[in-house]
């Protein structure tokens, strides 16, 4: 055993290598993006027959985790919350077959937005699917009920979740780690059975049902008898019962201290730590409610828990209150199922159940500190080629006489979407993956005399863009679509994507080139601009919105963040104090980070760790105070 510093992400990786997974697969989403990268560079792709990939999007990512555990083999699908509405059409008819081998589905759900999109909860997809759900509420866990959730999987025929939140997939902690087990040694299952893998025919369907939820009532019992929802009960009856599920159980420590300070008694408390959430641990629950005169519920989210125990509690003949998300008679809920959870709401779950006295402001000071906040308006990195796209567009926008709140730019996921904000103020909306495309046909088709322009990044458009775009090639709709080429997924951290120069792919893998590719699906009026040529690409973006049916145009420049990293840079520029009258256009135009007044100076200042040279700024100096060399 060796203690290792890791973060939920990597326990969970090593995790999956101690169980002797085969196949990893998923798409980048933070928070769950480390796993995959975590195996990647420690180099596991290719070893003891192993194979891990950054898929092009999360639905076809968990088919081919899917197709290795139909064929005996453990697997490993990773992706956010977001990730599995893209795949969740195949998750339920893998659900209803079953599998062969091991299948582990890692889905970070995102408490808080901290990273973006919706503020799901995964939980409600598991109950839909009828699949089980794994809660780990540390690091550790993480590391111990991954190898766990593949032995479950293995042993009832379904595949399973293991549900983090970013609290967890990013919090780090010392593990105690064993070293990685190889790939156990397995014939490759290939076994014929329409009336179990297809959904030929009512019948079919419907007896897959039938398994399906009996493979869960199975898990249930197995998890029931193993123990993982662990129930601790105060010697006396009557008293306060805290159900807490996931991380939420890592605050009661510290949760019952503050209340103790307050009248409250920690040793009169029984606690249900729920591990496994669904299915739904109704032994211990039970139990819980026959011992308890009064409950509270803690769990991020959504009432998921909480909707349940209403029903054991009804069927139990439980006639005390229950506290948590959902309105008691004549009081109102006493959680939110908006953010994250902490010890704050273990203190005030306790006060609300046995109506303590807290005092006024007890947390108040982490409100205060998030008040004191400065609002920071979110923009592209320094040298970053979007800014010249959205430059461009703005500038031909301008010059063909267009009002910007009149043309609409629909926006996509990824880098992309820093278009809505200063000093752009471009883009308009974001819907998901590739909707970009679709959007803009939906405004076409209702009506708007403007020209309507869709906006997507590379792994964007591999991910959900295509098809978009094929459709909108078959109905011709008049619309220009513009695909911002920087050869990486970088906002989830520079991970590869289909079209990303071979020299940063896998031994043995090929590029696919978005230039060869729009020709091919029939669009006719196809353009590449580089973003850092202001004028060239204004001029390119005038012409597209002239020409009827479907316009792409490919603005193609590497994400300056990764090219600095090899070393290169777009250019040199420098600033003639001389001439510059701080008129601070080369700041409102492009919002570039390395661009600043200095206090007492009489001219604007380059940072050269944070230049990439890219010339944006000497191009709209109207004073011609910034000189740019290009490389």
């Amino acid at each position: 055993m060796e203690i290792k510093l890791l973060t939920g992400n990597e326990a969970l990786a090593l995790g999956a290598l101690r169980a002797g997974v085969k196949v990893v697969t998923g798409y980048p989403g933070t928070p769950s993006s480390e796993v995959i990268e975590r195996l990647l560079k420690m180099e596991v792709d290719g070893r003891d027959g192993r194979h891990v990939e950054w898929s092009v999007n999360e639905k076809v990512a968990f088919e081919i985790a899917a197709g290795a555990a139909w064929a005996g083999q453990r697997a490993l699908c990773t992706m956010k919350m977001s990730g599995v509405n893209v795949a969740s059409d195949s998750i339920v008819s893998i659900a209803y077959s079953g599998i062969n081998g091991g299948l582990v589905v890692y889905v970070a759900d995102d408490s808080g937005v901290s990273a973006g999109m919706c503020e799901q909860d995964s939980r409600l997809y598991a109950a839909m699917f009828d699949l089980p759900v794994l809660e780990p509420a540390s690091v550790a866990e993480v590391y111990r009920l991954t190898p766990l959730a593949f032995d479950l999987s293995e042993r009832v025929g379904t595949p399973v979740f293991v549900r983090l939140v970013t609290t967890v997939a990013n919090s780090h902690a010392p593990v105690a780690v064993e070293a990685p087990a190889p790939p156990e040694e397995r014939a490759v299952v290939l076994e014929r059975d329409i009336a179990r893998y297809t959904k030929a025919g009512s019948a079919i369907c419907m007896d897959q049902h039938r398994d399906v939820i009996a493979r869960l009532a199975e898990v249930g019992e197995i998890v029931h008898e193993m123990g993982l929802n662990s129930l601790r009960l105060a010697k006396a009856r009557g008293g306060l019962g805290i159900i807490a599920a996931g991380v939420t159980a890592a605050y009661l420590a510290e949760g019952f201290e503050v209340a103790a300070e307050h009248g409250f008694d920690p040793g009169a408390v029984s606690v249900l730590r729920v591990v496994v959430p669904h299915p739904f641990p109704a032994h211990e629950v039970r139990a819980l409610l026959d011992h308890c005169g009064v409950m509270v519920v803690l769990e991020e989210l959504e009432p998921f828990i909480e909707r349940q125990l209403y029903v054991e509690a009804r069927q139990n003949g439980f006639a005390g209150r229950i506290v948590g998300k959902l309105a008691e008679p004549d009081r109102p809920p006493s959680f939110s199922r908006i953010g994250e959870y902490g010890v704050r709401q273990v203190v005030e779950g306790i006060a609300a159940a046995l109506d303590l006295a807290l005092p006024a402001g007890l947390f108040q000071g982490n409100d205060a500190a998030e008040s004191l906040a400065a609002a920071r308006p979110i923009t592209v990195c320094a040298g970053c080629p979007h800014r010249g796209t959205y430059m461009a567009l703005n500038q031909a926008l301008r010059r063909s006489r267009l009002k910007k709140d009149e043309v609409m730019v629909t926006g996509d996921i990824g880098c992309t979407i820093l278009g809505m904000n200063p000093p752009f103020h471009t883009v308009w909306n974001e819907v998901s993956m590739g909707a970009s495309i679709g959007m803009a046909q939906g405004y076409v088709h209702a009506g708007i005399e403007t020209p309507v322009i869709a906006t997507i990044g590379d792994s964007t458009f591999f991910h959900a863009g295509i098809p978009a775009l094929v459709n909108a090639v078959q109905h011709q709709a008049p619309l220009t679509l513009i695909i911002m080429d920087n050869g990486w997924t970088s906002m989830t951290g520079m991970q590869i994507n289909p079209g990303t120069d071979e020299t940063f792919q896998p031994p043995g893998s090929r590029r696919v080139d978005i230039a060869a590719l729009i020709p091919a699906l029939g669009v006719e009026h196809f353009f590449v601009i580089d973003p850092f040529d202001l004028k060239g690409s204004d001029q390119t973006i005038r012409e597209a919105l002239q020409l009827p049916g479907v316009k792409v145009i490919l603005a193609r420049q590497e994400c300056a963040i990764q090219a600095q990293r090899r070393g290169l840079k777009a250019g040199e520029v420098r600033v003639v104090p001389e001439k510059c009258i701080l008129c601070k256009t080369c700041i409102r135009l492009t919002g570039c980070p390395a661009i600043a007044i200095e206090l007492g100076e009489t001219s604007i200042t380059i940072d050269p760790a944070l230049c990439y040279g890219c010339g944006l700024c000497a191009q709209v100096c109207p004073q011609e105070a910034i000189e740019q060399a290009r490389e």
